[in-house]
């Protein structure tokens, strides 16, 4: 009996030992999953981008080339990475759960660097500086004079940025769309479904000068949130992220970030920080 009680515990032990080193390793595998060693074994990077916002992650018109200020230096990134790279659109809330979930390696979305976000994902090294602006009605700016009259009017947004933050901490009622283009947004906010974008400068006056005859325009007193956009990596995946930095210390010392800026954002260089008084 002592024997056999014996060889049972011995058993137990053994599957113990089994049960927690599958679960070690399944953990390691998906830990390891997005590192820069399974990334250069695969021989391609997956990068997660919405592909509507422009000039950032946007579609020609008339075709399916993926592009963009973003696009563009992750797609020099693989280059230089000399690894091939893959895009998966989505919309902007679900970039960061895809990301830790392990569906894509990196993320760049116009994404803003916050602590609260540090706290779920790294960030690589700034590429590009900004502040806020709002979109309004041109005729009567929406009712709006300072961000303290956005209570109990409409802005549209993404639920999880940092603008919709802004807009919510202002008393004002969240329109939230699933992807939608630029034009959507501004024509709600021309023809008064919504009274107000809060967004990134750059990316508002491009959108409003896409769209010439709508009756919208950039807020001109208002002006907030200094801001520096990265692109995303899985919390600690610090080996992908020094190779990253890396390259992207190269492109902006030899120009190459300054030159896409230029040509997606009119001449303007997004790379350098402002320096600007901000409500």
């Amino acid at each position: 009996m002592l024997k056999n009680k014996s060889i049972l515990l011995a058993l137990i032990g053994i599957l113990a030992i089994f049960f927690v080193t599958a679960c070690s390793s399944g953990k390691d595998s998906a830990k390891n999953k997005n590192s820069w060693e399974a990334i250069k074994e695969r021989g391609k990077i997956i990068a997660g981008t919405s592909g509507t916002l422009y000039p950032t992650s946007f579609h020609e018109q008339d075709s399916d080339e993926l592009t963009g200020f973003e696009v563009e230096i992750l797609k020099e990134l693989a280059k230089r990475l000399d690894v091939e790279i893959e895009f998966k659109e989505m919309g902007f809330d679900g970039l960061l759960t895809s990301l830790n979930s392990g569906v894509i390696d990196v993320a760049a979305n116009d994404i803003e660097i916050t602590d609260e976000r540090k706290e779920k994902v790294s960030f690589s090294d700034p590429y590009k500086y900004s502040y806020g602006t709002a979109i309004v009605r041109k005729d009567d700016l929406s009712g709006i004079k300072t961000l303290e009259d956005l209570k109990g009017k409409k802005a549209a947004g993404a639920a999880t940025s940092i603008y919709m933050d802004i807009a919510r901490e202002n008393g004002a009622e969240e329109v939230i769309y699933e992807n939608a283009t630029n034009e959507v947004y501004l024509r709600d906010v021309a023809v008064g479904r919504t009274d107000i974008i809060l967004n990134d400068y750059y990316l508002q006056t491009l959108a409003l000068a896409a769209f010439p005859d709508l009756n919208i325009t950039i807020h001109p007193d208002i002006r907030y949130h200094p801001s520096e956009m990265a692109i995303v990596v899985k919390k600690d995946n610090n080996d992908l992220l020094d190779k990253i930095n890396e390259q992207l210390k190269e492109m902006q010392e030899d120009g190459t970030i300054t030159k896409l800026s230029k040509a997606f954002f009119n001449e303007a260089d997004v790379s350098v920080k402002q320096d600007f008084d901000f409500q």
